[in-house]
């Protein structure tokens, strides 16, 4: 089993050469109910249409995704918002449409290319109010209590420790304020032929956990109201599975419950109780 230190290099080396690949051949590698898979991770398979948000770049679009979070978080004119495994830019240039002038949008990543990538793409715009900042998400070159809103696609099923990634997120939003994530979960246990199939044609399957083992960390962080936005299963094509797989275990794993999901996860970091509550304080 890889260490977690093995598990982000692995991780920064792979998206490193992601960052220097053009769009189509991210798209051309392996996406469709074909033959061409060769054992490389495909990381665009699940990605949404982002083409008909406002504030949408083409360039700064690696289809990496799995959800779109930025339209499910609630983002207001003048708010900060932290774009966690930012890539390109994506999500962050559509956050910064949407909190406006008097806003500002804090986009982190571990790789070096992509955080690259992403201030070319923000100084050729001339956007002067997003930033983009290399770190791990694990440990957030953020100050406590700055923003608003937080937003991630597709990024924590790569984290080995996610317990950290929510307990930074808690830490980095002001009382008040909320995530909305777009992520990869499992329902069941996957059987071990399954799972690697799945992981050949969608790369971050592999470090994908149970829905509500999830759903329990978020909640272990200190957030409420925790819901879950948007969910759609993740179907490897029976030609994929075929190709790997007996007929029969093909037909066992599309009549059980199990099954890969990706989910767009709301929550809010609570406001403190006023402390001066009594009625000689108060009054």
């Amino acid at each position: 089993m890889n260490t977690p230190t093995e598990i982000k290099d692995m991780v920064r080396q792979k998206y490193a050469e992601i960052a220097q690949q053009d769009k189509a051949v991210n798209a051309a590698s392996c996406c469709g109910a074909t033959a061409c898979c060769s054992g490389d991770e495909v990381y665009n398979i699940m990605a949404d249409d982002y083409t008909h948000l406002e504030g949408y770049n083409a360039e700064a679009d690696l289809g990496l995704g799995c959800g779109l979070p930025t339209q499910f978080a609630q983002i207001k004119e003048g708010h900060v918002v932290i774009d966690l495994g930012c890539g390109a830019g994506n999500d962050a240039f559509i956050a910064r449409h949407q909190t406006g002038p008097t806003g500002r949008v804090i986009g982190v990543d571990f790789t070096p290319a992509m955080i690259e990538k992403a201030r070319r793409n923000a100084v050729v715009r001339g956007f002067d109010n997003v930033e983009f900042r290399l770190g791990d998400i694990e440990q957030l070159p953020v100050a406590d209590n700055l923003a608003d809103a937080v937003v991630s696609n597709c990024v924590l099923n790569l984290v080995p420790n996610k317990a950290a990634v929510f307990g930074e997120i808690f830490r980095t939003l002001k009382p008040g304020g909320h995530f909305s994530i777009s992520d990869i979960v499992l329902t069941g246990t996957l059987p071990a032929t399954v799972k690697n199939v799945a992981e050949l044609y969608a790369g971050c399957v592999a470090g994908a956990i149970q829905k509500n083992e999830y759903l329990q960390l978020i909640g272990q962080a200190g957030f409420q109201n925790i819901q879950v936005q948007q969910e759609k299963p993740i179907l490897v094509p029976d030609a994929i599975l075929a190709q790997h797989l007996p007929a029969e275990e093909v037909a066992a794993f599309k009549a059980s419950s199990t099954g890969i999901y990706s989910i767009t996860v709301y929550a809010e970091k609570p406001i403190a109780p006023d402390t001066c509550c009594t009625k000689d304080c108060c009054n």
